[in-house]
C-alpha cells in the first residue's frame, strides 16, 4: 500500500492517491474515488476548467465501481457520459475508448442533465471505433444509448451504428439491427435505456422500456465503417433526437448496463442545481 499526493489546478484541488494490490483509490478532499473514475473526473474537469459537483462525481464513481463489480466494465470498449459536465467540451470526453470527433454541435445543443441533442442536419459524432473494431466480432457487440427526449420521427432519424449494426427510430417505431435485418423493438418515442447485444450467430437480445427480447435472427456482416452517434455518416441520415450515454463494445448484460446507467443518470440529474 503506497501514497502518492498529486498538485491541484486551476481552481481543481489536489488529490491523494492510495494504491493496493487489488484496488486502486484516490482521495480528493471528502471523496474516494476509484483510480479509473478518478482519471476520468480529472480529464473533465481539465476540460470544463472547474470543478464537478461533489455529487455528479460520485454519481460517476458509483457508475465505474457498480459497471466493474457487475462484470461489464471490460465489455465497454468506447462510450461518453454526455451529460454532468459544465461544458460541451467536457461532456465528449470518453469514459472509455479514444476520443471521439464532434461535428457541428455548438455549447446551446447540450444540457447538463438530458445530454446533448441533435438538429437533424449537421451535427453528429464519430464514435472512431469501427464496426469491425478489433475484439468486437460478428457475433460479439453491443450497442447502447440513453434517450432523453425524442425530436422528429418523420423519417429516419438515427441514435447510434453503421451499417447493418445500428438503432435508429423510422416514423412510429424503434429499429435494431444487430449484424442483420432491421427489427420492429419498440416506438420511436420510446425514451430512456436503448440497447443490443448478440453473442451468439442466432440471435440477439435488445432491450427497451426495462424490458430485455430475445430476437432469433441470423448474423451475416459487419462493416468497415466508423460508428456515428446522431447520424449514419454514409449515406448521411441524422438525428433530432437528445442523448445523455452511449457505449459501444463487446456483448454484455443489458439488464444490469440499463441498471447502472439509468442510476448514473438519475444521480446527476439530482446532484445539478
Amino acid at each position: 500500500m503506497g501514497l502518492r499526493w498529486r498538485p491541484g489546478y486551476a481552481g481543481v484541488p489536489g488529490k491523494l492517491i492510495l494504491r493496493g494490490n487489488a484496488m486502486k483509490w484516490v482521495i480528493t478532499g471528502q471523496q474516494k474515488l476509484d483510480l479509473d473514475a478518478a482519471i476520468y473526473i480529472d480529464r473533465v474537469q481539465n476540460a470544463d476548467g472547474v470543478s464537478l459537483e461533489a455529487g455528479v462525481k460520485s454519481a460517476i464513481n458509483d457508475f465505474i465501481v457498480g459497471c466493474k463489480a457487475d462484470g461489464i466494465w471490460n465489455a465497454i470498449k468506447a462510450s461518453c457520459i454526455l451529460a454532468g459536465a459544465r461544458t460541451l467540451g467536457g461532456a465528449l470526453i470518453p469514459l472509455k475508448g479514444v476520443a471521439p470527433t464532434s461535428f457541428n454541435f455548438v455549447a446551446g445543443d447540450y444540457n447538463r442533465k438530458t445530454g446533448l441533442v441533435g438538429n437533424g442536419v449537421s451535427n453528429y459524432i464519430n464514435a472512431n471505433i469501427k464496426d469491425n473494431e478489433q475484439g468486437i466480432a460478428l457475433n460479439n457487440m453491443h450497442l447502447s444509448v440513453y434517450k432523453t427526449e425524442t425530436g422528429s420521427t418523420v423519417g429516419v432519424r438515427y441514435l447510434i451504428g453503421a451499417d447493418n449494426s445500428e438503432m435508429y427510430t423510422n416514423g412510429a417505431n424503434l429499429i435494431t439491427q444487430s449484424r442483420a435485418n432491421a427489427v420492429t423493438s419498440g416506438a420511436a418515442t420510446d425514451n430512456n435505456f436503448i440497447g443490443w447485444s448478440r453473442s451468439t450467430s442466432t440471435g440477439y437480445d435488445y432491450r427497451v422500456n426495462s424490458v430485455t427480447t430475445a430476437q432469433v435472427l441470423a448474423s451475416n456482416s459487419v462493416a468497415n465503417a466508423n460508428i456515428g452517434v446522431f447520424a449514419r455518416t454514409t449515406p448521411a441520415i441524422y438525428s433530432t433526437h437528445r442523448l445523455a450515454f452511449y457505449s459501444i463494445g463487446e456483448s454484455l448484460d443489458l439488464a444490469l448496463l440499463d441498471a447502472r446507467v439509468s442510476t448514473l443518470m438519475t444521480a446527476i440529474g439530482a446532484a445539478i442545481p
